[in-house]
């Protein structure tokens, strides 16, 4: 055909193509956005077990033997000294991953040397958990040492602990796995979040002050209350029954996990709609339920493994679970999971993400592999891109000007509008 040839389309033939071809784009929009919704919500319900059920109790074991391998090493026949060699190993620890955090930042960076990186994160991780749990172990055994086992000490204790944080807008810090996991992803590896986010370029001693009183005051609150939660379980939970005790709790426990799951979409539907101290009160009773069934998971699992791992032998127990979470953890990519740092402020996000659980892990690794391949595509477009321009210019100069395309207009333009 020449250019400039006419052809007349019946105005109702192109009215009919029109609206077909706009409820095929829109039907495959629908499908589309119903079978990501569909593909996303199977990815949720998978991540929610994997937290649950794979990494909580590795997790829950690497504090165990940690904890209990403390107990066989550190000065077990004083336990007193025993309880501040723990709280001396753990906070100083503790205190000084604070302030070097932007060090190790430049100091091991993937792109200098990644073996390096990968060997001192690890390391990292290692040295950073073990006084985590050396810090929780030392309060603990303090407040077994110098407080009364009884009921209303122990309630009187937690209740002004929590009361705190509260105040202090920090009782989401209570939570752990299943409701918790962190990949050892390359970005923020090393980074610990402060109080009050003061900056460490600008005063170094109120960088300091606030990071001692993250690690000091926050943190040992944390543990106060944690401590005061478990031990409330062990006087009325089957005390005479250790076995029924800590079936009991992991029966509660996951059960609570559940419940909390199934009532976080509506619950984030909830908070997104509320603001103030409305939305505060909302979400951190909805933690405090999450924090409930965490310390019955943790406390079930932990008693399970001192039943029924290695009875005879406690100190090759305590071995094979630091030892064999730890690497679980670390082959997963998980480890960081096993660290208790930061400081997070309750309500801090909009949209009701405050009450989203940071459980991604499928998720997070079909959404790169997404990325990857969109990334791969434009990349390829380009390339075709910079190829089909390189060909037009080569025909440029050898032909001259391009004559215009044969093109085929309508008898009337505005029937296709």
């Amino acid at each position: 055909m020449t250019s400039g040839a006419t052809i007349k389309f019946d105005p109702d033939w192109v009215r009919m193509v029109e609206l077909r071809a706009a409820s095929a784009g829109m039907t495959g929009g629908l499908d589309r956005r119903s079978s990501n919704r569909l593909h996303y919500a199977i990815l949720t319900i998978l991540d929610t077990i994997f937290s649950a059920l794979m990494i909580a109790p590795a997790v829950v074991g690497y504090w165990r033997g940690t904890w209990e391998l403390s107990d066989f090493y550190v000065y077990p026949n004083e336990p007193v000294l025993s309880t501040f060699a723990s709280i001396a190993i753990g906070f100083t620890g503790l205190f000084v991953f604070n302030v070097l955090q932007h060090s190790l930042v430049d100091i091991l960076h993937p792109d200098k040397h990644r073996l390096s990186y990968y060997l001192g994160s690890r390391l990292y991780t290692s040295v950073f958990g073990l006084c985590c749990v050396n810090a929780w172990r030392g309060i603990f055994n303090a407040l077994d040492i110098y407080t009364e086992q009884t009921p209303g000490t122990i309630v009187a204790t937690t209740a002004v602990s929590l009361l705190a944080l509260g105040i202090m807008r920090a009782i989401r810090n209570l939570s752990a796995p299943p409701f918790a996991l962190v990949l050892d992803s390359c970005s923020g590896y090393f980074e610990v979040q402060t109080m009050f986010r003061v900056n460490n370029t600008r005063d170094w001693s109120l960088y300091l002050l606030d990071c001692a009183f993250s690690v000091g005051v926050v943190g040992t609150l944390i543990v106060f209350v944690w401590r005061g939660v478990w031990i409330l379980i062990d006087i009325y939970l089957f005390p005479e029954n250790p076995k029924c005790s800590a079936v009991g709790s992991l029966a509660i426990g996951y059960f609570l996990v559940a419940v909390t799951f199934c009532l976080q979409p509506l619950m984030r539907y909830v908070c997104a709609r509320l603001q103030g101290l409305v939305l505060l009160i909302v979400a951190d009773a909805f933690l405090l339920l999450s924090f409930l069934g965490t310390v019955n998971v943790w406390r079930g699992i932990w008693n399970a493994l001192d039943l029924w791992l290695l009875p005879d032998n406690p100190e090759l127990s305590c071995w094979i679970t630091h030892i064999g979470s730890f690497v679980f953890l670390v082959l997963l990519n998980c480890s960081n999971t096993i660290l208790v740092r930061g400081v997070y402020i309750d309500a801090e996000e909009e949209a009701g993400k405050c009450v989203v659980f940071p459980c991604h892990y499928l998720r997070l690794f079909f959404k790169i592999e997404r990325e990857k391949k969109q990334a791969r595509q434009q990349n390829l477009l380009a390339s075709q891109h910079f190829d089909g321009r390189t060909n037009v210019n080569e025909k440029d100069s050898e032909n001259g000007t391009l004559l215009p395309n044969n093109t085929i207009k309508p008898a009337n333009a505005d029937s296709l509008g």
